[in-house]
């Protein structure tokens, strides 16, 4: 078992609020209440999580493609003001280009 975020979350996931310390790669159990999960458990879980984070990727392209929320809220004031608060807005243009560059899968 490596020592890495994975193997943490997998046993944050796993078994939520267990007692337990990782060393190196070295897992000591310390929870008497729930049992220690067994390394095939761990890795499978490992691959769950990761294949979850991959699959959120577009997400976190999108959050920093997007424009600063100032500079959203301008461009909603000014579509606003010019009676474009449909597709034709510069904001629904701005958020359009984003979305399609970054598509969900």
């Amino acid at each position: 078992m490596a020592n890495d975020v994975g193997t943490v979350d997998a046993l944050q996931s796993l078994k939520p609020n267990a007692e337990w310390v990782l060393r190196g790669d070295v897992l000591e159990w310390l929870d008497k209440k729930q049992t220690e999960p067994t390394a095939d458990e761990l890795a499978a879980e490992v691959t769950r999580l990761q294949g979850v984070y991959d699959g959120k990727a577009y997400q976190r392209t999108r959050a920093t493609a997007y424009e600063a929320i100032a500079e959203q809220l301008d461009k909603l004031y000014h579509d606003m003001t010019a009676g474009k608060l449909d597709a034709t807005g510069e904001w629904h243009k701005a958020i359009k280009a984003v979305k399609d560059a970054n598509p969900k899968p």
